[in-house]
């Protein structure tokens, strides 16, 4: 018979102490990253996505394109903008005053790199082909 969350927390409850706690903790978030890991498995290079709305800046949100590689931990991937959505954040007002952009996209860059360690792999939503 499956143990309920309420005979977990009552458990948890009797722990004799702060290290019994703890341990708990570390399986806990062992076992998130096991399900967060799992979750995202499916954000490969070569995919295509979109950075859906909980990533900041929100300039960026909405934007789509190609996945790259993933970091040593797989929490992030690089992230390369496709020609429609390259020419959506030159032109963006959001992205700094005019001469002194945040992003700064040259005339004849076609797809764009987003500079920096990539975007949190839960803040892209994948299309399907």
């Amino acid at each position: 018979m499956p143990i309920t969350i309420n005979e977990v927390r009552g458990f948890i409850r009797q722990l004799p102490d702060a290290a019994a706690v703890a341990q708990v903790q570390e399986a806990a978030a062992q076992r998130l990253g096991e399900l967060d890991k799992a979750a995202y498995a499916g954000v490969l290079p070569g995919r295509q996505a979109r950075i859906n709305d909980s990533l900041r800046p929100a300039l960026l949100r909405g934007l789509t394109g190609t996945v790259q590689e993933r970091n040593r931990t797989g929490s992030r991937a690089g992230f390369i903008l496709d020609e429609e959505s390259t020419q959506r954040l030159r032109t963006d007002p959001r992205n700094g005053e005019p001469g002194r952009p945040k992003y700064r996209i040259p005339e004849d860059t076609r797809r764009y790199r987003l500079p920096g360690s990539g975007i949190p792999v839960s803040c892209l939503d994948l299309i399907e082909d």
